[in-house]
C-alpha cells in the first residue's frame, strides 16, 4: 500500500529543519529524513532511541560535458515523499535459510535541482536501513561521470572497529581491532606487502566495515547489488567519526559512468544490540533482485577436492617447465624440458580422482592444467592463457572418461593472469571447451594488475566484467568460483551459479604469511556479510615444516579449528583443501569433512562477539541431520552450547570432534579428541576451546538403539 508521507515537525534533534519519519515494522529502528536551510538531503538513524547515524549529508559531485563540475549536494527541492512496505517470502537456490523473509518499511524521497532530478529510496528493516539514488531519464541529465559521491555515515561515538585498509585492487590484508581514533595512525601497520596492492591514501578502510559502541550496539555498513558502479570503501575523518563514501576511480580518474535512467548500489547499514542478530541479517540478500534464471536445476552446492595445497607446501608447482619467456605453439611446447614437479599431470589427478570417489566428493580441482603458467605471477603479458590448450603431461580426454567412470568431475580452473580483455575475447571458446569435456564448474582468478591498463579490480569496469562472466556460464550452465574479485555484495541471489568467491585473505595465506587466530572470528562480521567466501578449509597437517624444511609457517589454527571452518565460514562450495594423503592419516577427524553438509534448511547463530568467538549450528538440507561449529581467538573459552532447536521427544547421537585439554594453536595444534554423546533438546554443552582451536559436532538421530549404548547424557 503507497501513501502520500505526512511532514512532522522535529525540534530539538539533530536535523536543522522538518523530518519525514519512517520506522522499522518493529518499531525499534528510526529513520528521519529532511532537506536542511541549504536544500542539501540529510538523514539520521536511531535503534532504541539509540543514535546510530547522527546528521548525515547524501548527494553527489558529477562532470556534465559541456557544464563541467555539478554540485548535486545542495538546492534541493522535495517534488514528492511516498511510502510503502513489503512482508513476503521467498525461497533461495541454496543458502543458509531454505526461506527468507523480506519484511521493510519504504520512504521515496524524489528531488529536484535545477529542473535535474534525483530520487532517494529509503527500506528500513528490522535489522538495519537500505538506501540507494536513483536517477529517472531525464533531459538535462542524461549522461554523467560521478566525480565524488557524497554519502555520509556520520558515527555517535568513536566505536571500537574492525577493519582492512581502502585499496583499489586487493581485499587480501588482514584485519585490524582498533578504535576509529586510531585508523591513521595504524595505516602503515595494515598495509602489508601483497602482490599487487595500490593503498588509497590516508585513513580509508574497506566494506563491510564492523564496529562495537561503547553501549553495546553492533554496527556494519557495506552496500548491497553492486552493478554497472565502482566498490565503495569509506574515509575515516577520525576527529569527529565522520565516514564517507570513496569510490574506486576508473582509468581517466572518474568514479561511475552514469546513464540514465540509473541507480546506485544500496548503502547499508546493519544495526543490532546482540552480534548474532548481525551474522543472521538477511538485509544484504534481500535488497538484491531475485534469480535471473528460469532454470536452476543444473546449479548445486559442491563439496571438492583439488591439485592445489601441494604447491603451496613445495610439493609440486603450476608450470610444466622451468624455462620462461615462452611464446611458443602447442607443439613447440612439447619439446621443451618437463620440471619433474609439475602437479596437473595425468597420473596425478587420477590420484585425486580416485580419493574423490572414495571419499564421496563430487569435484576435484585441477590448477596448472592449461599452458603458460611459466610467465605467470602478475607479469604483463596479455596473452598468457588461451583456456583450451594443456599442457602435454595433461590429457583431457582420458581424464574426462576416467572422472566419468567413477562418478567425479573435474573442475575447470581459469587464471587470467588479470589479463582480462583477453579472456573476455576468449570466454566463450573457453565455456565451450568446458562443456565438450564434462566440465560444469569454473574457479575464475585475477591475479596481477588488470589489463586494460589503468582499471582496478573494484572499479566499475571490472565489477561489470565478473557480471558478464557469471551470465556468460549460465548460458552453459556453468558454476562459477571467483578469486581475487571485488568484494560480493549478495548478488548470488540474481545469479545463484555465481556459488562463492574468495576477496579477502583465505587459506593459502597459511602457508605464505600466517594468519592470527583472531582473523577467522572477524572475517564472519566484515567479508562474508556480502557472500559465501571459498576459504578452503580443511588444513589438518597445520604444522608445514611435515612437508618441507624450507616449509616454517604454521597454521593460525588447531587442526579442530579447521573442522569447524566448514559451520563458521559459509560456502556451498566447500574444499577440502588438504591432502589426500594427509587424510588417509587421519580418518576418525576426516569423517567429519565427509560428513558435514553445504545447503542447509536452518541456522542458528548460538553465540557470537566479533575477534573473540562465534559457535553456529546448522540444520542440513532436506535431511535430519545437523552440525555444529565452534571457534575463538588465541584465547582459550568455554563455549556454551544448546540444543533447544532440535526436535522434542526424539534422540540424536552428537559426535564431538574436539580439542585436547594440552592443545594449542602455536605449541600443539594437532591434539584433538573424538568423542560420543547422546542430547536432545533439552541438552546443553559446555565445551573447552583450546587458545587458537575450536568445535565441531555432527547430530545425526538415533535409529537403532543399540548405537546409543554405553553414551553418556548430556
Amino acid at each position: 500500500m503507497r501513501n502520500i508521507l505526512f511532514v512532522l515537525w522535529i525540534f530539538g534533534v539533530s536535523l536543522p529543519v522538518r523530518a519525514q519519519i519512517l520506522n522499522s515494522p518493529d518499531q525499534n529502528m528510526t529513520l528521519a529524513f529532511a532537506l536542511d536551510k541549504q536544500g542539501t538531503p540529510v538523514y539520521t538513524l536511531n535503534y532504541k532511541d539509540k543514535e546510530v547515524i547522527k546528521s548525515s549529508k547524501l548527494g553527489f559531485e558529477i562532470v556534465l560535458s559541456k557544464l563541467g563540475v555539478l554540485d548535486l549536494t545542495r538546492n534541493f527541492t522535495v517534488i514528492s515523499i511516498t511510502t510503502d512496505s513489503e512482508d513476503s517470502v521467498w525461497n533461495p537456490v541454496w543458502g543458509e535459510e531454505k526461506e527468507i523473509r523480506n519484511h521493510y518499511n519504504e520512504m521515496l524521497v524524489k528531488l529536484s535541482n535545477a529542473d535535474r532530478f534525483m530520487n532517494i529510496r529509503f527500506r528500513l528493516f528490522d535489522d538495519g536501513l537500505g538506501f540507494r539514488y536513483e536517477f529517472p531519464k531525464q533531459e538535462k541529465l542524461y549522461d554523467f561521470i560521478v566525480k565524488e559521491e557524497i554519502t555520509e555515515f556520520n558515527l555517535a561515538g568513536d566505536h571500537n572497529a574492525f577493519w582492512i585498509p581502502g585499496d583499489y585492487e586487493t581485499n587480501e590484508y588482514v584485519y585490524l581491532t582498533t578504535k576509529i581514533s586510531e585508523i591513521a595512525v595504524n595505516r602503515e601497520r595494515a598495509i602489508t606487502r601483497i602482490k599487487t596492492q595500490v593503498p588509497i591514501d590516508g585513513a580509508v578502510v574497506q566494506t563491510p566495515f564492523m564496529m562495537k559502541s561503547d553501549d553495546g550496539l553492533y554496527i556494519n555498513i557495506h552496500e548491497a547489488a553492486l552493478v554497472d558502479y565502482p566498490a565503495m570503501h569509506l574515509s575515516v575523518d577520525i576527529n569527529d567519526w565522520k565516514l564517507c563514501s570513496h569510490l574506486v576511480p576508473d582509468v581517466w580518474g572518474g568514479k561511475g559512468d552514469i546513464y540514465t535512467p540509473a541507480k546506485t548500489p544500496w548503502r547499508t547499514i546493519i544495526v543490532s544490540d546482540d552480534a548474532r542478530h548481525i551474522l543472521a541479517s538477511k538485509l544484504i540478500l534481500n535488497l538484491n533482485e531475485p534469480c535471473r534464471f528460469e532454470d536452476v536445476s543444473w546449479i548445486k552446492p559442491i563439496k571438492y577436492i583439488g591439485v592445489w595445497w601441494e604447491m603451496f607446501v613445495g610439493k609440486g608447482t603450476w608450470n610444466y617447465t622451468d624455462d620462461t619467456h615462452i611464446k611458443l605453439s602447442v607443439t613447440d611446447y612439447s619439446k621443451l624440458k618437463p620440471n619433474t614437479t609439475h602437479s596437473a599431470n595425468t597420473a596425478n589427478v587420477k590420484r585425486y580422482i580416485d580419493f574423490a570417489a572414495k571419499h564421496g566428493f563430487e569435484q576435484v580441482l585441477v590448477e596448472g592444467w592449461n599452458i603458460g603458467w611459466e610467465d605467470w605471477g602478475g607479469k604483463v603479458r596479455t596473452d598468457l592463457f588461451d583456456f583450451v590448450t594443456p599442457y602435454p603431461d595433461f590429457n583431457v580426454k582420458e581424464l574426462q572418461q576416467y572422472a566419468a567412470d567413477k562418478g567425479v568431475k573435474v573442475m575447470m580452473h581459469h587464471e587470467t593472469g588479470a589479463s582480462v580483455a583477453n579472456y573476455e575475447r576468449r570466454l566463450d571458446d573457453a565455456f565451450r571447451f568446458m562443456k565438450e569435456h564434462g566440465y560444469n564448474a569454473v574457479k575464475t582468478g585475477y591475479v596481477g594488475w588488470i589489463r586494460p591498463k589503468g582499471e582496478h579490480h573494484d572499479g566499475q569496469w571490472m565489477v561489470n566484467h565478473y557480471i558478464h562472466v557469471a551470465n556468460t556460464a549460465a548460458k552453459y550452465k556453468i558454476m562459477v568460483n571467483s578469486h581475487e574479485a571485488v568484494r560480493p555484495t549478495g548478488l548470488h541471489r540474481t545469479y545463484p551459479n555465481w556459488l562463492a568467491q574468495e576477496s579477502a585473505r583465505g587459506t593459502e595465506f597459511e602457508a605464505m604469511a600466517g594468519l592470527p587466530p583472531e582473523h577467522t572470528t572477524i572475517l564472519p562480521f566484515t567479508r562474508l556479510m556480502g557472500g559465501p567466501m571459498d576459504y578452503t578449509p580443511g588444513i589438518l597437517q597445520t604444522i608445514f615444516s611435515y612437508h618441507s624444511p624450507k616449509k616454517t609457517k604454521q597454521a593460525g589454527t588447531t587442526l579442530v579449528k579447521q573442522l569447524a571452518y566448514y559451520v563458521t565460514i559459509y560456502s556451498p562450495l566447500q574444499m577440502a583443501a588438504d591432502l589426500p594423503e594427509t587424510y588417509e592419516r587421519f580418518t576418525d577427524v576426516f569423517q567429519f569433512i565427509k560428513d558435514v553438509a553445504v545447503d542447509w534448511d536452518h541456522t542458528y547463530i548460538l553465540e557470537a562477539e566479533p575477534g573473540d568467538y562465534i559457535t553456529i549450528s546448522r540444520k542440513a538440507k532436506g535431511k535430519n541431520e545437523w552440525f555444529i561449529g565452534g571457534i575463538t581467538d588465541e584465547n582459550a573459552r568455554m563455549a556454551n552450547i544448546t540444543f533447544d532447536y532440535l526436535p522434542v521427544g526424539k534422540q540424536y547421537i552428537a559426535t564431538i570432534y574436539e580439542d585436547s585439554k594440552t592443545a594449542h594453536w602455536k605449541t600443539n595444534p594437532m591434539s584433538y579428541q573424538v568423542r560420543k554423546v547422546l542430547v536432545t533438546h533439552k541438552s546443553n554443552l559446555k565445551q573447552y576451546l583450546a587458545p587458537g582451536g575450536g568445535v565441531a559436532i555432527s547430530i545425526k538421530e538415533v535409529s537403532d538403539k543399540t548405537e546409543i549404548k554405553g553414551l553418556k547424557r548430556l
